[in-house]
């Protein structure tokens, strides 16, 4: 059973193939620089040449048939037409609370992820082009929603809910919806592995997702319970170019000295802040700490802010799930910054979480960097939400067809 899933951007598409019986990769690839006479495409498939092309890709749609023709390439391809193609996992950023999980899209479903885009604007639109794409260019294939946003559907209103009027959240949705969830998800589930000790149901797990865009979300009983991501992705945690939490005071004050419009604030604190904002540098992690390590104040600064607001958040959610067994780090940095896990855990000792710095210096995949005798465990977990996506095309896939059936 081959499964495709497709990332889709406002210029972009990221895809990858996967054969599901085994769960193996077949192919990925990324178009990019859609609309641009500069667009491209750049294709690995295992045992096969790499591929770049370079032409003209006017639009989503094109650029699946593209993407199609190289999977279906006589000499280097890896299906003979697209009918072998199944499903189509979509990457959906935001489903508000409409959906607690993956879903085949019907046009009620797209309608619904169309109501959603005001509190997406920047991801929903260009997801909803990749479906309609594939929609126009894989008819035969089942097309599958999987949602950022529906792993945190099981968080209480008291954890969601914002202090404002009331009438605010019936009104317009306005309330904590979290994100990254099929990451914190993936990661999670890897995690029970490492504690067959602790029956499910009293797992306490807090998983933490960190590059350019990062969050943490706080999993009992392998459920999301709470998550520093909100209303949309600033909220939270420090970030590439996203402030995360701050006074909305502030923002208000801003706005008023700097004479800004809410599109330049918008813009302020979405793409001039966070590790870029901070450090004057870059956005880039592995850029701000080689600045750093070579004195330069506000790159040492940026880590610092970006590590302390891991550690209280770490600290906040052990409280909110009663205790603790377990950190996970993963996302670009979570996964290759010794540093960032050494500092976002220091002075955590008192709680039971030590980590062993011989460890922590010398993993490069997945595996323990703890203590032998700490308490809860600090784990490295490489996510992979290509593969969440997959699975749940494919589950949506099997159950689609059962109800055909009856």
């Amino acid at each position: 059973m081959k499964i495709l899933v497709l990332n889709s951007g406002s210029s972009s598409v990221k895809y990858q193939l996967l054969e599901m019986d085994n769960e193996q990769l077949i192919a990925k690839g990324l178009v990019q620089r859609i609309g641009s006479e500069k667009s491209s495409l750049t294709h690995k498939a295992a045992g096969r040449p790499d591929k770049k092309i370079n032409r003209h890709i006017l639009d989503h749609t094109e650029a699946i048939h593209v993407l199609l023709e190289v999977l279906k390439d006589p000499e280097d391809g890896v299906i003979e037409n697209a009918d072998e193609i199944v499903a189509v996992g979509h990457r959906v950023v935001h489903g508000g609370e409409a959906f607690s999980g993956s879903v085949p899209i019907t046009q009620e479903v797209l309608d619904t992820i169309y109501d959603n885009v005001a509190l997406a604007p920047l991801h929903n639109p260009p997801n909803i082009k990749g479906i309609e794409a594939c929609m126009s260019v894989m008819a035969k294939s089942l097309q599958v929603a999987v949602f950022d946003t529906a792993f945190h559907q099981s968080i209480k209103s008291d954890a969601f809910l914002y202090a404002l009027p009331y009438r605010l959240y019936e009104k317009y949705g306005i309330r904590r919806y979290g994100f990254h969830g099929t990451s914190h998800r993936y990661v999670a589930e890897r995690a029970r592995e490492y504690l067959k000790d602790i029956p499910l149901d009293q797992q306490k797990i807090v998983t933490c997702h960190l590059g350019n865009g990062a969050s943490i979300t706080a999993v009992k009983g392998g459920q999301s319970v709470d998550t520093s991501m909100g209303l949309t992705p600033l909220e939270g945690l420090l970030m590439g170019t996203r402030s995360g939490d701050v006074d909305p005071a502030a923002i208000l004050y801003v706005m008023e000295h700097e004479g800004l419009t809410l599109s330049e604030i918008d813009t302020l604190m979405n793409k001039r802040s966070g590790l870029y904002g901070v450090s004057g540098v870059s956005n880039d992690m592995r850029e701000v700490q080689q600045r750093a390590e070579q004195g330069l104040y506000r790159c040492m600064l940026a880590v610092k802010i970006f590590c302390y607001r891991i550690r209280k958040y770490i600290m906040a959610y052990a409280g909110a799930m009663g205790g603790l067994d377990a950190v996970v780090f993963t996302g670009g940095i979570g996964e290759n910054s010794p540093q960032v896990r050494k500092l976002s855990v220091a002075g955590l000792e008192f709680a039971g979480i030590c980590l062993e710095e011989e460890k922590n210096q010398s993993t490069r995949s997945e595996g323990p960097v703890h203590k032998p005798d700490s308490k809860v465990q600090i784990l490295v977990i490489p996510t992979n939400e290509e593969l969440v996506i997959a699975r749940d095309a494919r589950e949506v896939y099997i159950e689609h067809n059962k109800e055909r059936a009856a």
